[in-house]
């Protein structure tokens, strides 16, 4: 079975002209996504695999590629790096 992550709940966002701006309200960290990096947040409130995650993107955006797949690992090692996602259990 794929590792799955959901956000953490110590997380707000908010959308502004196209880009989320997600506020880490326990490490007081700020974080800039474009709007497909806030698309990508909100298929987080829900346990997501890296897979899942890029059905739905291919879905929406019909992007595909063949760097899509490590883009996409790159991007949810970078969110567990500052603290906004975590394994869901």
């Amino acid at each position: 079975m794929m590792p799955q992550y959901i956000q953490k709940n110590n997380c707000e966002a908010v959308e502004l002209d196209g880009e989320w701006i997600i506020l880490n309200t326990e490490d007081f960290t700020v974080t800039k996504l474009n709007e497909m990096g806030g698309f990508c947040w909100l298929l987080l409130s829900q346990g997501q695999s890296i897979c899942s995650m890029m059905e739905a993107i291919h879905d929406k955006y019909e992007l595909d590629g063949d760097n899509a797949e490590q883009e996409m690992e790159d991007f949810m090692a970078d969110m567990m790096k500052y603290g906004l996602i975590q394994d869901a259990v």
